[in-house]
């Protein structure tokens, strides 16, 4: 009750001070994929290189979210803390996916495995800023810095990133806003699908689903969503 009350003293805080500096929440109007709800997480990937690589964030610039789109924001950025809740995870579509320089998980079982993963191999992550730096109708994009403390290694993993979260068209409008496709890009050049890369983050991410659902039960909640990117048709 006290996080909640927390969350929403911090929504009407963001909506009066964009108010007071004359700034609007609302996203705008361009659209990037399909409106189809029904279509798979795959057909909703954002595609961009960045000539610089530079994912620094400077929260400042961040533009200003509705309260649901922050809500939705919050949630993700919690997750990369060591967050993860099953809560947190019904953010995603069963159907969504997962694509970051290591893994490439294509359902919410497999997403799953991959933040509740996480405390077996760090004991602290924390967001050090992020800037929100497209509100468009459908996508929206952040640079995040992130700092990871390993549990085997005694140092600090600084990493930036350009998050970008496809949003389901089917919520896009309501108070618990899910995403279809989400991508962490550490790189200048965007993430190729094909080829020996892209087959060992597939496989990443399902052993890791794997191994994870014999020691933590928090996957069983998203069993059924097993192979659900798959059971859809592109168009």
């Amino acid at each position: 009750m006290l996080r909640l009350l927390l969350r929403r003293t911090a929504r009407m805080t963001t909506a009066t001070l964009a108010a007071s500096q004359g700034q609007s929440l609302s996203e705008s109007n361009k659209v990037h994929f399909p409106t189809d709800p029904k279509l798979p997480g795959k057909c909703f990937e954002p595609r961009q290189n960045d000539p610089t690589g530079d994912y620094t964030p400077n929260p400042s610039k961040s533009l200003p979210l509705a309260p649901a789109r922050k809500a939705l924001v919050d949630d993700i950025i919690s997750l990369y803390e060591i967050g993860a809740t099953v809560e947190c995870m019904q953010r995603y579509t069963p159907d969504a996916v997962y694509n970051d320089e290591l893994g490439y998980a294509d359902d919410r079982y497999k997403i799953a495995g991959q933040w509740f993963g996480l405390p077996y191999i760090f004991r602290e992550a924390k967001s050090r800023g992020h800037e929100v730096v497209t509100n468009d109708r459908d996508l929206i994009q952040f640079l995040h810095e992130v700092e990871w403390h390993p549990k085997l290694v005694p140092k600090t993993l600084t990493l930036r990133s350009l998050v970008s979260l496809a949003l389901d068209p089917a919520t896009v409008d309501s108070e618990f806003i899910r995403v279809k496709y989400h991508k962490d890009q550490a790189s200048a050049k965007d993430y190729s699908n094909e080829g020996p890369g892209a087959m060992l983050k597939k496989w990443q991410a399902e052993a890791t689903a794997a191994m994870l659902s014999a020691v933590d039960s928090n996957l069983k909640a998203f069993e059924s969503d097993k192979g659900a990117g798959s059971k859809q048709d592109e168009p």
